[in-house]
């Protein structure tokens, strides 16, 4: 059994840390579930690009094709346009 020190610190039991991934360094974040302390390692950043990459997709295709706006653009919105597009090109290539 884990012993909350007095500055609120646990240890976690190794066995725990090696079946959750967790290693020196991982965030966690922790909250109260049922009255319980749950403790949660930080989700994997190529994990998280992946989830977004499939929400994209999956809203582009429930949306359809679009079209760029013609004519009489704002200059700004242009240039944020252009730099989005150049973005979404480069990492199409990746």
């Amino acid at each position: 059994m884990a012993k909350v020190d007095s500055k609120g610190r646990i240890v976690l039991p190794q066995d725990v840390r090696e079946r959750l991934g967790i290693s020196p360094g991982t965030e966690v974040e922790i909250h109260a579930e049922d009255g319980k302390a749950v403790v949660e390692p930080e989700e994997n950043p190529e994990q998280i690009i992946g989830r977004l990459e499939n929400l994209v997709k999956k809203t582009a295709s429930e949306r359809g094709k679009t079209s760029p706006l013609e004519g009489g653009t704002d200059p700004i919105v242009k240039k944020h346009r252009d730099a989005v597009q150049r973005g979404a090109e480069k990492n199409s290539d990746v």
